[in-house]
């Protein structure tokens, strides 16, 4: 985990656009160069970390092994549909107690929006990141690689705590670290009580896809 928040997620994640922005010699790129390079960014990252994984992951195990595809048994979409219920809920709740900290946002993300609204092109782009990739990337990374190391180390509601902290941690925003840790936990207690990946990938992908409307409309 650590080698993959040093070495890859944090100098893609959060150094990507600054380099191709001096490959492309702009000081500052447009929405929508910025949401094409979002997407090939994650991209080349999923890849990437996939890679690593599959690198480090022991030898009686694949990869896909953290999937654990059973609908029959597990019941996952039932649980994706509770549980982005749930977030919804608990999300706004932490919400009334972010704007009094903070105070109410007529946008919560200005540059999301502005990448939303530059064209088509920029549009499904950001659907593509927010919806498909990054819910894939986030959830093999620290609920099926990180969640699942711990949960065979320690009681699982500790190791759905620590996750959760880390993911939240991760996306290096003070303000908005108790709802991500708040979505961490709801996406850890999905995985860990279907003992299927596919339930909280849904989830995150229903989420960002309910934050990319919000925001939009916003």
């Amino acid at each position: 985990m650590a080698l993959y928040m040093f070495n890859l997620h944090i100098p893609v994640g959060f150094g990507g656009l600054s380099i191709v922005a001096y490959i492309l010699h702009q000081p500052v790129l447009d929405p929508q160069t910025q949401a094409l390079s979002l997407l090939v960014i994650d991209v080349l990252e999923l890849l990437a970390n996939l890679f690593l994984l599959n690198s480090t992951v022991r030898p009686e195990k694949r990869l896909v092994d953290i999937f654990e595809f059973n609908l029959v048994e597990r019941n996952w979409l039932l649980a994706s549909a509770l549980g982005f219920g749930i977030l919804i809920l608990i999300v706004f709740l932490t919400s009334i107690i972010i704007d009094v900290l903070y105070g109410v946002k007529d946008v919560n993300n200005p540059v999301l929006k502005e990448m939303l609204l530059r064209s088509d092109i920029s549009k499904v782009a950001c659907i593509i990141v927010y919806c498909i990739i990054t819910p894939i990337l986030e959830e093999v990374v620290y609920r099926g690689f990180m969640l699942a190391s711990l949960v065979s180390t320690m009681d699982w509601k500790q190791a759905v705590v620590i996750s959760a902290a880390v993911f939240s941690a991760a996306h290096f925003s003070g303000e908005n670290f108790l709802q991500l840790f708040v979505i961490g936990c709801i996406l850890g207690c999905s995985y860990c009580g279907t003992g299927n990946l596919c339930s909280s990938i849904v989830i995150h992908s229903l989420y960002n896809a309910f934050t990319l409307l919000v925001t939009f409309l916003s």
